[in-house]
């Protein structure tokens, strides 16, 4: 047990190190939000991307949840998030969007709507959203972190989630993007350290043993009945956790701050081996839990899966490199996303409508403070879920990804590759995805079971149907951006200039 302890302080003392080390860096927005004017070099933002992308929810909530339910078919949820979440992002979207939002001198993905689109409105509105609903998505993180540190080490889980904000907000309170970045790069050699030593231990522990031949690799478990079977359920996580982050505010935000064209093919490459890596491996360990049926015995809560398996797989005095593990693909994710939605509500909000000639050291200071409001918004809201059991881990992130990628994927993607994206279509793909999401949470959740259950059980069973709405959404959104667009005045040549200008695009490039 002193070994987990030490593991866990040395782990903190990085963090508060990082913290002296970067306190200087974050002296005025272009600081803070992107580590200043020359960027971020590939492998840095790779790791930073990757450790945003992969945090305790995929350890503790989906691996456990569909490995139990799709045993070693889950692992295509991970290589899916490798090669069409890692390397196709990257391929499509890294130089586009690094070009464009240099053109635009666009820092956030609110900005951005602005300026490609000349719409205020449209800032304000996407700010908005942003807002909301990355707070279920940062609240799921620190239950999944709760989970794992109350089954292992009898910590109860509002400790936890205490200790993990305050460390959090120091770092990003003093080094802002620079602090993130720099931790995301030793967090990420921690993870990947850590998923090794679980490998060995798992593939080397009795339970598994030669027992792996007999889960199923392709086969999505027993139930594949229609449109809320196992198939379309398994479908549906690969596409909103592989195609979900080509439209989140806090993955895309990593290719503003990069530094050039070599750095962005460098980490294109880094960031798929790590995704890769980190999201097979996760996903594998979850579809062993089969062979751990009778240590599971007796337990009904999908998101203690993990926790059970690992303390009966990894020996004491390991246990505590394996919960650092899973700490840091936590720590960096809440930093990316508490920064993401500071950075909507002090540039968007504040310095785009409520005081327009702020100056820069004051929304700087703002957005600090909005980091540390941001982080207890969050950690009030796990403690609610955890005490109250509002929604599994995996719903509320699924949940959060699929409202901001159904609202922003059309606009965004479509916005950095094609001129005639037009400011009605963006509205039409926003509001619309929101009406969406809304009578489908109601619909399918009331059709899943019945249609004479409860209003609040239909809302609960909707939202267990998150992934496949959002994709739904996704799909939505690419359509009617692109469809609206057909059909409705271009944007001026002005703007199209503004955002399309390849002499700027040489510059850069």
């Amino acid at each position: 047990m002193f070994w987990n302890y030490f593991a866990l302080a040395v782990y903190f003392l990085i963090m508060v190190g990082i913290t002296i080390y970067t306190k200087n860096r974050s002296k005025s927005v272009n600081d803070f939000l992107l580590a200043g004017k020359k960027g971020l070099n590939g492998w840095m933002t790779a790791f930073a991307y990757g450790t945003t992308y992969f945090s305790a929810v995929i350890f503790i909530g989906y691996a456990g949840k569909f490995g139990q339910a799709y045993q070693l078919a889950a692992v295509w949820i991970g290589i899916g998030n490798a090669i069409i979440g890692s390397l196709f992002a990257w391929m499509v979207l890294a130089k586009r969007t690094k070009n464009m939002t240099t053109r635009l001198s666009a820092k956030t993905m609110p900005e951005f709507f602005e300026k490609r689109f000349n719409s205020r409105a449209l800032k304000l509105c996407s700010a908005v959203i942003v807002f909301i609903f990355l707070i279920p998505y940062s609240a799921s993180v620190y239950n999944g972190l709760s989970n794992l540190f109350e089954t292992i080490f009898s910590i109860p889980g509002w400790v936890v989630m205490i200790a993990l904000a305050g460390i959090t907000a120091l770092y990003l309170f003093f080094g802002g993007y620079f602090a993130t970045a720099l931790s995301d790069f030793i967090q990420g050699i921690i993870m990947i350290i850590g998923v090794i030593l679980m490998f060995i231990f798992f593939m080397s522990s009795k339970q598994v043993s030669w027992d792996i031949s007999t889960l199923n690799w392709f086969t999505f478990g027993s139930s594949n009945k229609g449109l809320y079977g196992d198939t379309v359920s398994l479908i549906s996580l690969i596409l909103l956790t592989s195609f979900g982050v080509w439209a989140l505010p806090q993955t895309v935000h990593k290719y503003y701050a990069i530094r050039d064209k070599r750095a962005i093919n460098q980490g294109m490459i880094v960031s798929t081996a790590f995704a890769l890596i980190i999201g097979f491996c996760a996903y594998f360990f979850g579809g062993l839990s089969p062979l751990f049926s009778s240590e599971l015995a007796g337990n009904s809560n999908p998101d203690n899966v993990i926790p059970i398996m690992l303390s009966f797989v990894i020996p004491a005095g390991v246990m505590g490199v394996v919960a650092v593990l899973i700490l840091s693909a936590s720590m960096s994710t809440l930093s990316s996303v508490s920064l993401a939605s500071a950075s909507v509500v002090a540039i968007d909000i504040y310095k785009g409508k409520i005081n327009q000639k702020a100056s820069d050291k004051k929304v700087n200071v703002l957005m600090k403070v909005l980091c540390l409001v941001f982080i207890a918004i969050s950690v009030i809201l796990a403690v609610l879920n955890a005490k109250f059991n509002i929604a599994a881990i995996a719903y509320m992130m699924g949940l959060s990804w699929g409202t901001l990628a159904g609202c922003f994927i059309g606009p965004f993607v479509l916005g950095v590759m094609w001129k005639k994206v037009t400011k009605p279509a963006v509205w039409a793909s926003i509001i619309g995805s929101l009406v969406l999401t809304v009578l489908l949470i109601i619909i399918l959740g009331y059709d899943k079971v019945n249609w004479t259950c409860g209003f609040g059980v239909a809302i609960q069973n909707g939202i267990g149907c998150s992934p496949l709405i959002g994709v739904i959404c996704m799909a939505y959104s690419m359509i009617v951006t692109f469809v609206v667009s057909l059909f409705t005045k271009k944007p001026s040549d002005e703007v199209i200039e503004c955002a399309f200008n390849k002499k700027i695009e040489n510059e850069i490039a």
